[in-house]
């Protein structure tokens, strides 16, 4: 009896495979390509992103350049349930082109039916030409000569060299310039200056003496194309004014705040002279009231 049971049990399942396939296979329609399959990169901390969140399916990342080298892998995008991928170590030649390939792979122990996996191709990237700059830190200050400078500080990236994190300057070189952008306190007007440097003698500017100015500064590449020629631009610092008037140093509202103060004090005084004098008069009208009751 438990002979035939078995039989029964296997005819039925191998009836169910030779209709609907192993249970161990995916059929290749049910592996969902990758869309939207786009590049990421900041200070060259570069990302491979894409969708939609996979089910019963996983995505494996190959990714090449133009030289010709093989396709390569990154060991924590090999069938993974992620959506994205961290190629900052992976692109070692930054100014190579590289294209990556996002494919589509069923659940590890089971195999897809066909012998092409589906697979999206992203756009042709470059580190060196693609990546966004991020802003930059300076800083105001009096030279020993009383010449005011500005000092950048350059942008520290996300790789490593000689257990060293590397700055915008140590890749670029010089390539690298700096646009700073630059107005009196309080005016719309902007004017523009590129340097080379990272220390700025802003007397060379022929700034108004006397005059507070603000300064914004961003990373400028020229060899790149378009808007990727300058990076982010910096939070604006103003220079103090060394001779300012009250009305400058202080602002209307200061001292709007401290005349009224000075209205209150002169009231209050006045009221407490008045207050005072009219003490002092009460025992002399009281002493004249005697002098005539008793005349």
């Amino acid at each position: 009896m438990e002979s035939r049971i078995t039989m029964l049990c296997a005819l039925f399942l191998a009836c169910f495979a030779f209709v609907y396939g192993s249970p161990a296979s995916v059929p290749v329609h049910a592996l969902t390509k990758a869309t939207y399959v786009s590049w990421t990169s900041y200070n060259f901390k570069t990302i491979l992103t894409w969708g939609p969140k996979p089910v019963n399916y996983t995505y494996t990342v190959e990714f090449y350049n133009k030289s010709g080298i093989s396709r390569q892998r990154n060991p924590h995008c090999i069938r993974s349930t992620e959506t994205e991928c961290d190629l900052t170590n992976e692109l070692v030649h930054l100014k190579e082109d590289y294209t990556a390939e996002v494919l589509s792979e069923p659940l590890p122990g089971m195999n897809a039916d066909h012998e092409e996996l589906p697979f999206t191709r992203s756009k042709i990237f470059c580190p060196y030409n693609d990546t966004l700059i991020g802003r930059p830190d300076f800083k105001l200050m009096m030279s020993a000569d009383n010449k005011l400078m500005l000092i950048i500080y350059d942008p520290v990236t996300a790789l490593v060299k000689n257990n060293k994190p590397q700055n915008i300057r140590d890749i670029f070189k010089k390539s690298l310039k700096y646009k700073i952008t630059y107005n009196k306190a309080g005016s719309t007007g902007k004017k523009i200056e590129t340097v080379n440097e990272n220390k700025v003698d802003l007397s060379k500017l022929k700034l108004d003496e006397d005059q507070s100015y603000c300064f914004s500064v961003a990373a400028y590449i020229p060899s790149r194309k378009g808007n990727k020629r300058v990076g982010e631009w910096s939070l604006p610092k103003c220079s103090s004014q060394e001779n300012k008037s009250i009305f400058e140093e202080y602002g209307l509202a200061v001292l709007g705040g401290a005349a009224v103060g000075i209205l209150l004090l002169v009231i209050a005084l006045i009221v407490l002279i008045v207050l005072c004098c009219k003490r002092l008069q009460r025992p002399a009208a009281k002493e004249i009231i005697t002098v005539y009751t008793l005349t």
